[in-house]
Order: structure tokens, then sequence, then C-alpha cells
């Protein structure tokens, strides 16, 4: 097929590289402007584009594509059979939509209608699921609300965070597609529409997304939380007025027998130089690798040896 192919992140890289594999003829990427990354700020090259000029293929940057006259001739001067989308990070204008025959090919990381949004992954793994998935769907002007047209399922370990996820699904969604365009192509893969009813959303993360309520979520919760917001929002509380930033935690097993006096949620607790949080409903998370402001980032035993702490202080 002649493709166009709009991505952005990492996470878009595989797909791009599969259709490459499968034989496809990649007329055009489509990728996001280049912008200042780190710490540094120093301007960088999308993933994506840094492997489409490794292999040859033309690039366009376009900062607005909605009314871009010139980049709207020139997709209409490439009259591709599809146009492939993962994680472009821009919303397709309807005159790109029903420009390709077979329409504009999403690859969307859940089990579509659950977790529409920008962030599927982070959510699913914040609210504990087990299994997650990626869909293949032709976009419509809605919110990831077109027709599917393959799914797969994909496990979630107890101890994945997003940022192991991500690599998986996006491997996972790869030959997905590739095997989507083929049903596409031959007939044999007929788009059937989502059950809106069933819908859930997964907006886009805010940093205080990564704020602990201890009385709110149960250790589990703020387990699941801490690994779905990897690695931004992360999760963080407040310890004596200052941004304490939790960077590894874990459920503390039998946790009411550790924390005896804990009269509400919050409470932090010294118990061996573990370091133990009260949360709802009698349960307890402990603090394995924290970060408080100003400071380096250590281990709870260090951070017990360097700091003045009272035991029964409340974070948050």
């Amino acid at each position: 097929m002649k493709l166009v192919f709009c991505g952005t992140p990492r996470f878009a890289v595989p797909t791009l590289q599969a259709l490459l594999a499968a034989g496809h003829t990649i007329s055009l990427v489509v990728t996001q402007p280049d912008r200042p990354v780190g710490r540094k700020q120093e301007v960088e090259a999308p993933p994506v584009k840094q492997i489409a000029l490794a292999a040859g293929l033309p690039v366009t940057q376009p900062e607005k594509i909605r009314n871009n006259a010139e980049f709207r001739a020139q997709l209409e001067a490439i009259a591709p059979d599809a146009i492939v989308v993962v994680a472009y990070g821009r919303i397709i204008p309807p005159w790109m939509l029903a420009l390709p025959r077979l329409g504009c090919i999403n690859l969307h990381a859940s089990l579509l209608p659950k977790y529409r949004g920008a962030a599927p992954i982070q959510w699913a793994v914040a609210n504990g699921e087990k299994v997650t998935g990626n869909t293949t769907m032709l976009l419509e002007e809605g919110l990831d609300t077109g027709p599917i047209l393959l799914q797969q399922e994909v496990e979630i370990g107890v101890e994945q965070t997003a940022v192991d996820l991500f690599e998986v699904m996006a491997t996972r969604g790869a030959p997905l597609v590739v095997e989507t365009l083929a049903g596409l192509a031959d007939g044999n893969l007929q788009p059937w529409p989502q059950d809106h009813l069933q819908a859930s959303l997964a907006p886009l993360l805010q940093r205080d997304d990564g704020r602990m309520d201890f009385a709110a979520h149960t250790a589990t919760e703020l387990k699941n939380r801490w690994r779905g917001f990897q690695p931004w929002p992360g999760a963080f509380t407040v310890l004596d007025g200052k941004k304490l930033i939790v960077h590894r935690m874990q459920v503390a097993e039998n946790a009411g027998s550790h924390l005896p006096e804990a009269e509400d949620p919050g409470q932090l607790f010294v118990d061996q130089q573990r370091m133990l949080v009260s949360c709802a409903r009698g349960t307890g998370v402990e603090l394995l690798e924290l970060q408080l402001e100003g400071k380096k980032r250590m281990t709870a035993s260090e951070f017990l040896r360097g700091t003045h702490f009272v035991s029964g202080m409340r974070l948050g």
C-alpha cells in the first residue's frame, strides 16, 4: 500500500518499522516539530523523525494541520491508500479523515471503548487493571469513538509500571496494524461500532494526579497509582511543609499490627528503620525510597539517619 504515517513518540516507532518491513510504501511521515527536552532544554527531534530519516523517508513537521493549505495539498498529491496514526498528538481534521480510500487507521493502547483519551496506559495501571490491550480503529471526529477493526489483550503484571507497559504495548501493537491493513486490503475485515455506553475516559495527566491522598485511597490503590504515574507525575506528598517525592513504595502487609497508634490516614511511623504510613480502610504503605524537597534521593534508612523525625507526624 501507499501510506502516510503520522506519529511522534517512541511508542509509534515499532509500528513504522513494521510497516516498512511488511513492504508498504511510506510516502510521507508526519510528526510534531522538534521540541526542547530534558533539564537542559536542548532541541531534539521526535523519535519517529529520527527513525524516518535513518530509513530515508520524507518527513514533514507542520505546527498546525487543520487549516494548513500547503499540508493538505501535499497529502492530496500523494493520494494515500490509508493514513496510519499512532500517538501523533494532533486531532485529525475532517478533510484528512476523508482523504484516503481505506480511511485513517489508528492504533489506540486500550480495549476500546474503555480508556478513551490521551493516557490509556497510565490510567489502566493506576486503576489496578489486570488486563488491557491494543485496538485498531477507523478514526472519526469524536475522541476515540470510531469503529473497531482488531483488538488484542495484554496482561498487566502486578509490579509493572506504565513505563514497562509502554514498551510491551508498542511492540505488540505494531503487527496488529500490519494485520489490520491486510484485512482491509482484501476485504476480509469489517469494522464494528463501539458500545458508547461502556466508554470510560483516560484524560491527560495533571501534576496533581500524583498527590497521595491517604484518606481516599487504600495502600494498594496508592501503589497502583504510583505504578501508573511513572515517570510523571509520579507520587508525592508533603512532610513538615516540604514536598516529599516517593520514588519507591510497597504495600505493608498486616499494616494494622505495625501501626497500632494510627488514628487517621496519613500518619507516619518508624518500625525498625522502616517508614510506614497509614492509609484508608486500615491499610498501610512502606516508603522505600524518597526525596525531600531540596535534598537528594535516598533510601528510607538513609532518610531516617539524616532527618529530624518524630514518629506520628502526618503526611499531606
